[in-house]
């Protein structure tokens, strides 16, 4: 009876998209179906998008992780604090705070840009349905009329920019086992475990479309002191009139407790004390304490098709370095970006005072990120080294790190080169396995 009421669920869920599809009309032909211009860049340098890659084009490494495509390619240039200015206008503010910090070890390797992200089927059709149906409400801190992915693909101003981060294309449910480390000064550092499950509502056996954008479940497996802490998170489609539902559970105490503190500038556990909340996964969380200014868009170098960060042939040590990433593994390219600004509004409280972000035009996702105090200094930066993985048909990261530029202090999130098997794709969970019952139960695992 269970598996009968799931699967009706589901097919009405998918009934009433394909209706809501059938009317919408298409984008302009010079976007790609998710609003990106498909042209080539007027020097050449941007190539024209023609389709993202295909599985066909990519072999896949013993642990499942994508083989680099690119991998017989050499950096077309070298940028060096003893070189930043001549490119100064395709940089951010952190990345130049970056090369100033660290300046003869600290350099970016650009190479040939590729326009690798896809778009399957049925996330063109819910950009299509969204460019029509989906609108802001509770003044821009929520979403109606949208469905699957990407809420506004013709973005008219930085709050539906920002949502497009948020609603970006993922799979729909997912697990991830994945590594953290905070190095020391010297590069030295002890890594941390986690097991990760993400799933949006179209993701779970008993669809439940509704409040909800996307269930997320985190359990620390490493080290034995901390295995077994979980967290359970329900983020919504409206932060503000239904904020973020947030549970954690304790090994050590073995209970669960709300967490509603788990948002804005708390700190991440885990961190270093160098996370906040709300910059997981670059930003996530609500938006009302920031007034969102879109700047346009620009060409950046940024962190792009990372998949030798990713490669399970390269260990951590040969990733992490004193004061940084180390260089030569990382790779950027020349690509398009949307550029937004969050301004604190008068009277909210956060310890960045405002926070620029820039997000890939073709998969909607933030790559570059930078973070000022009160005294507008640049305080922190933080990169999204993605790549597409063709199997899951959607960007992840190698890795996620944020710099804290008084400190000197870095934290990397989301590595997978020493896990056996990080991602198992269209995992089917229920709403229920997100529940503050099933809480403990994943703890004690």
């Amino acid at each position: 009876m269970k598996r009968a009421c799931a699967l009706s669920n589901l097919l009405l869920l998918v009934a009433s998209l394909l209706q809501a599809n059938a009317g919408a009309a298409p984008l302009p032909a010079q976007l790609t179906p998710l609003g990106a211009e498909r042209s080539a860049s007027a020097d050449g340098r941007i190539p024209a998008w023609t389709g993202g890659l295909q599985a066909r084009q990519v072999a896949l490494a013993v642990n499942g992780t994508p083989l680099d495509p690119y991998a017989a390619e050499q950096p077309l240039y070298t940028i060096t604090a003893a070189n930043a200015q001549r490119y100064r206008e395709q940089l951010s503010a952190g990345q130049l705070a970056l090369l100033a910090r660290y300046p003869k070890t600290f350099s970016l390797p650009v190479y040939p840009s590729h326009r690798s992200v896809a778009v399957p089927p049925q996330v063109a059709a819910w950009a299509r349905h969204n460019a029509s149906s989906a609108r802001l409400v509770n003044a821009g801190n929520g979403v109606q009329g949208f469905a699957g992915v990407v809420a506004f693909p013709q973005p008219g101003n930085g709050l539906q920019v920002l949502w497009n981060h948020l609603t970006r294309p993922r799979n729909a449910s997912y697990s991830l086992a994945s590594d953290s480390v905070t190095p020391r000064g010297d590069g030295r550092f002890a890594t941390t475990s986690a097991q990760q499950v993400f799933a949006r509502p179209d993701g779970l056996a008993d669809a439940q479309p509704g409040k909800v954008l996307y269930y997320w479940s985190y359990r620390m497996t490493a080290p034995s002191r901390l295995a077994g802490d979980a967290v359970v998170l329900h983020e919504t489609l409206d932060q503000v009139a239904q904020p973020r539902l947030s549970w954690l559970y304790s090994s050590s105490q073995r209970r669960v407790r709300r967490a509603p503190a788990l948002a804005y500038d708390s700190i991440t556990p885990g961190t270093a004390g160098l996370r906040t909340a709300d910059s997981r996964d670059m930003f996530s969380g609500a938006p009302d304490l920031y007034t969102w200014k879109l700047l346009g868009k620009r060409t950046l170098h940024v962190p792009y098709n990372s998949y030798r960060l990713a490669s399970p042939q390269l260990g951590y040590a040969a990733l992490v370095g004193p004061g940084h990433v180390k260089a030569q593994p990382t790779r950027y390219e020349l690509h398009r970006v949307w550029e937004i600004e969050g301004t604190l509004k008068p009277g909210a409280e956060h310890v960045y005072a405002s926070r620029r972000y820039y997000l890939d035009e073709d998969s909607w996702a933030i790559v570059e990120a930078d973070f000022f105090d009160r005294s507008g200094q640049l305080w922190r930066t933080a990169q999204a080294h993605s790549y597409y993985h063709v199997t899951g048909q959607a960007l992840v990261n190698a890795m996620e790190v944020i710099y804290d530029l008084r400190s000197g202090r870095y934290q990397l999130s989301g590595l997978t080169n020493e896990q056996p098997r990080p991602f198992a794709f269209d995992v089917r969970t229920s709403a229920s396995y997100f529940s503050p019952g099933a809480l403990r139960s994943q703890g004690l695992r």
